[in-house]
């Protein structure tokens, strides 16, 4: 038995993990080198410093031996106390031994646990892994945790290829790093080419994504999902607190930073595509009035033939009911009654019918609308505004 195995109930937090205590040199938690307890290598103060977390968790007591003899009980929870106070130390925040080997002026980053028990953060992963599941279910995939299946880049391939239709030369199967990365690369740099003359800022890099950081995975998604108008409802304003752990001087030092997920989905739609409607309800809400009153105007011309009326634009178009009997009229056909819901009552098939809707409007000659199904049934103004302009723009002649 080493000397250090004297201290290993009061110590062991120190130089975690202990495996065995046959062995004469240690490279700890913190790079720490124990040769020997009798020469503990650095004052108590410093390992106080170094590992404020689990000193503020451990109730610690003097341990039997010369190496500690000297310091007294209250000196410990003294140090214990201040650590815990001290400004931007992540008392709350299990760092693991991997995440901080780091090299000097090296960083890594990591959520803060509370962060990941906020419910709008388990919704947003949830959702995003339903919608990979349901673009990639012919091919048999399923994901169950983004940064275990998505780090090498198979799923992420699989994924480009079907929202964007395009096949990728990369090698099917790549079991070295070597060569996950370089699929990653080419998978990467095709979304980049996709993303970028949109504006989109990019958040993620090869390192990141095989080094599987799930803040830089969901920075990923969200664009991907956002780019190709996946037909899903991201939550609105997810942010999480990022603990960012650097190496200054052989030292580890933290930070806290606030890291955005996702804005509105208004925001992440139309960043980059602003539009006449955009301008009227920043600029000019005062003529949204009349807006809306022509646009009532001209629905209600075609519904009163059914003896259907609308006065609330936002609400009465939102189960996709009065867009697919509009649709009909202006075409001048029956939509059988078996095609859609003529009562829906569920969120799917409200977004079916607008969906159908959509899909109407696209066999009229209509470009297909800028607004997601989704949008509309969660009574956005402006989405569907967008959408009955169309319309109006295309039909406001027909009798």
């Amino acid at each position: 038995m080493c000397a250090f195995c004297g201290l290993q109930n009061h110590l062991s937090w120190l130089v975690l993990p202990v495996e065995s205590c046959s062995t004469s040199k240690i490279v700890a938690f913190f790079e720490v080198q124990v040769i020997s307890a009798a020469s503990f290598p650095f004052p108590w103060s410093l390992a106080v410093e170094l590992c404020p977390v689990s000193c503020g968790r451990r109730s610690l007591a003097a341990a039997h031996h010369p190496a500690i003899s000297a310091f007294r009980m209250s000196d410990l929870q003294e140090e214990g106390k201040n650590a815990i106070n001290a400004p931007m130390n992540p008392s709350t925040v299990d760092i693991h031994p991997e995440d901080t080997l780091l090299e000097e002026n090296e960083e890594r980053t990591m959520i803060d646990p509370n962060s990941k028990e906020d419910p709008k953060f388990k919704e947003l992963i949830k959702v995003l892994i339903d919608w990979i599941n349901d673009v990639l279910v012919e091919e048999r995939i399923i994901v169950k945790q983004l940064e275990e299946d998505l780090y090498d880049g198979q799923v992420l391939q699989k994924l480009l290829e079907k929202l964007a239709d395009r096949k990728l030369n990369v090698a099917e199967v790549t079991q070295s790093e070597i060569g996950q990365k370089q699929k990653l690369q080419t998978v990467l740099e095709a979304v980049h080419d996709l993303l970028r003359p949109h504006g989109w800022t990019i958040k993620w890099n090869v390192d990141s994504i095989h080094g599987k950081n799930l803040i830089s995975i969901l920075h990923l998604l969200v664009a991907l999902a956002m780019h190709f108008r996946a037909p899903i409802r991201l939550p609105e304003h997810v942010s999480v607190q990022v603990v960012v752990v650097r190496k200054r001087e052989g030292l580890l030092q933290t930070t806290h930073v606030s890291e955005e997920l996702t804005t509105t989905t208004e925001m992440m739609m139309g960043r980059f595509e602003r539009d006449a409607f955009d301008t009227l309800f920043d600029h000019a809400p005062d003529k949204l009035s009349v807006v809306k009153k022509s646009l009532i105007t001209f629905v209600n011309k075609h519904l009163n033939k059914l003896n259907l009326e609308v006065t609330e634009l936002e609400t009465q178009f939102a189960d996709g009911v009065y867009l697919v009997l509009l649709m009909g009229l202006l075409e001048d056909y029956f939509v059988p009654l078996h095609n859609f819901y003529l009562t829906p009552e569920s969120f799917d098939q409200k977004v079916h019918n607008v969906s159908f809707a959509f899909e109407l409007m696209q066999d009229g000659g209509l470009k297909k609308p800028k607004a997601r199904p989704e949008d509309v049934v969660n009574l956005d103004l402006k989405s569907t505004l967008r959408v009955l302009y169309n319309l109006f723009t295309k039909y406001k002649n027909v009798e």
